[in-house]
């Protein structure tokens, strides 16, 4: 079809327009697509790109190809658009140009193309529009990596708002461009997108509680100062007053030429690390303020930890027992525990009041109750150990006394017992009459009732105000007065020789103890427990020793040495050594006991 005379000029003008510099021709060789049309809409031009997009050729100047010659177009969600209405007839239409519209070509294959149109109005030198020429190419690349991408920034978005973390983006102002819901949770508030800068809390402090301005908030520094900043520490106060400590990390973003395009910040919630902190203080204070030895160490049995309480009972200090295994507590004869207690540890047992005996660095050993427990990370698994140690030698020699005690206390019971039924033999041995049997039982039973009372400690005298004393020759008499009668011969019973010795403080219930001792097995079992026995006490001094020498005669004839050692015995042996810190012997000649007991003298009168 040939072109009328206005569409004539209508390509001379088009041609002015497309080629400034050149020929009309060069239009087939562009690599976008050019059409032009007149002002009723019909096609008079369009080049090899445009029929390549179109996916079709359509005639020049059909009406059945008006404004555009693609086979149908559509709004890039799909909606169908007739051609009446396709940018090129809204350009005729209004006069008004296109710049980088976007529109969907559908060709007769139905496959489909996005392309770019821009379109340049004509118009005569009266103003008139006289046509258009549209320029467009396929733009589907760019607008599906536009798709994706938006989609990669909702799943981005997306992902952001399931974070527990507050995040939010600036853009490079500060005005705040996204904030997810833990970030609006953590402010408190819902900050206004495009207008609220540099961070949505309401109020912003220092961790010292200076009031701290959004305008020198870390992201505004980070923005200011372009580059990162790792873990600031601030503080956000909600309108209801409530203050968030929290951890900054604001990071500047810039583009390909390296200009600054925004920022992203992430707001880390540290109450509950300030909790934490704030109770492992206080548990650190406790722990270091316990009189108990508390420590830790891993599952090889390696100090990690250590407290006062562990230097006072140890003697160790910490650096000198951290990284050291925990055996160089443990005597030689204990090194086999700590490998069941770790086997019971990592088993996830707790070990309760385990009584043992640990080694102080002195060499001293130390009674102590153990409690173990076993120690875990994060993700629950066992990873060392704790220990709380008390001591309890104190308690365990109260134990050992108290065992002694009764154990003493029953001995002289029966001893007592024994006695009486002695005394009562003696007396009726030499009574004429009841009268005279009850009389010697009595007076020598009140005798028994007063030596008794010398075997108490000053503690339990309640008749004195005052420490006991005395000295060792009426100690002698008190404690032998119940067999005071003469022996059948007419000689006195005990006959007491030698330097008197004063006796002060414990020296008195020691002696007291030891005497009672003598003279009860003398009256079971010795020379006072026949009427013509005698007991000789012979004192005697030698430097600062002093010596007492118990003999006695004319009682039964001792064939051996008892075998096994008696209970009286053994406390004798203990309360010499101990107490006295003296020595003792025994001879058991066949005409009768003789015992030696030296103490020092000073250790006697000390008070």
């Amino acid at each position: 079809m040939k072109p009328s005379a206005d569409q004539t000029e209508i390509l001379k003008l088009a041609g002015d327009t497309l080629d400034d510099v050149g020929n009309y021709a060069l239009l087939e060789l562009l690599p976008v697509g050019v059409y032009v049309c007149d002002r009723d809409g019909l096609i008079i031009r369009y080049n090899r790109a445009a029929a390549e997009l179109w996916g079709r050729s359509p005639r020049i100047g059909d009406p059945a190809d008006r404004f555009c010659g693609s086979w149908r177009l559509r709004y890039l969600n799909g909606t169908y658009v007739p051609h009446i209405e396709c940018p090129m007839a809204v350009a005729l239409a209004t006069g008004e140009g296109v710049r980088d519209g976007e529109i969907m070509v559908e060709r007769p294959d139905g496959s489909r193309v996005v392309a770019l149109v821009s379109i340049e109005v004509l118009k005569n030198a009266d103003g008139e529009v006289t046509g258009a020429i549209n320029v467009f190419r396929d733009n589907t690349e760019q607008y599906n990596l536009r798709i994706a991408l938006g989609e990669r920034k909702r799943e981005f978005e997306s992902i952001l708002q399931a974070l527990p973390a507050a995040i939010y983006a600036t853009d490079a102002e500060g005005r705040i461009t996204f904030y997810n819901e833990a970030a609006a949770e953590l402010w408190g508030v819902r900050p206004e997108l495009g207008k609220s800068e540099f961070c949505g809390s309401w109020k912003l402090y220092w961790p010292d509680g200076t009031f701290l301005p959004h305008d020198e908030c870390p992201m505004a520094m980070a923005l200011k100062e372009k580059r990162p900043i790792s873990g600031m520490e601030a503080a956000a106060e909600r309108p209801d007053g409530e203050r968030i400590p929290f951890l900054a990390f604001p990071t500047p973003l810039f583009d390909t030429a390296g200009e600054l395009t925004g920022a992203v910040n992430m707001l880390m919630d540290i109450r509950g690390r300030k909790i934490a902190d704030e109770t492992a203080q206080r548990l650190a204070a406790i722990v270091e303020s316990s009189d108990d030895a508390i420590l830790s160490k891993d599952l090889n049995g390696i100090i990690t930890s250590w407290n006062n309480g562990a230097e006072r009972l140890y003697g160790y200090k910490a650096h000198e027992v951290i990284g050291q295994p925990v055996t160089i507590l443990m005597p030689e004869d204990r090194q086999d525990e700590e490998p069941q207690i770790l086997a019971r540890i990592r088993r996830g047992e707790r070990i309760d009041h385990y009584e043992t005996i640990r080694q102080h660095k002195n060499g001293t050993l130390i009674h102590i109750s153990l409690t173990v427990s076993p120690l875990r990370d994060g993700q629950g698994r066992i990873v060392g150990a704790s220990k709380i140690a008390r001591d309890i030698t104190e308690r365990r020699q109260a134990e050992e006394q108290q065992r002694l005690l009764l154990r003493e206390m029953n001995h002289r019971v029966k001893n007592l017992f024994t006695l009486s039924s002695s005394l009562v033999t003696l007396c009726a041995r030499s009574a004429a009459s009841t009268e005279e049997l009850v009389s010697g039982v009595r007076e020598r039973f009140a005798a028994l009732a007063q030596a008794h009372t010398l075997t108490l400690p000053p503690t339990w005298n309640v008749a004195s105000d005052e420490g006991q004393t005395t000295t060792l020759h009426t100690l002698i008499r008190s404690i032998l007065l119940p067999f005071e009668k003469k022996a059948g011969d007419g000689e006195p019973r005990a006959v007491i020789t030698g330097p008197d010795l004063p006796l002060g403080g414990s020296a008195v219930t020691n002696f007291a103890l030891l005497l009672h001792e003598f003279a009860t097995n003398a009256a079971k079992y010795g020379a006072l427990s026949v009427p013509d026995g005698h007991v000789h006490i012979a004192c005697s001094e030698d430097g600062d020793q002093f010596a007492l020498t118990w003999r006695e005669s004319g009682g039964p004839p001792i064939e051996r040495e008892p075998a096994d050692e008696g209970f009286g015995t053994l406390l004798t042996r203990a309360t010499v050594k101990g107490s006295l810190g003296g020595r003792i012997t025994r001879d058991w000649a066949s005409e009768g006991l003789v015992i030696v007991l030296s103490v020092a003298r000073d250790q006697a009168m000390a008070r």
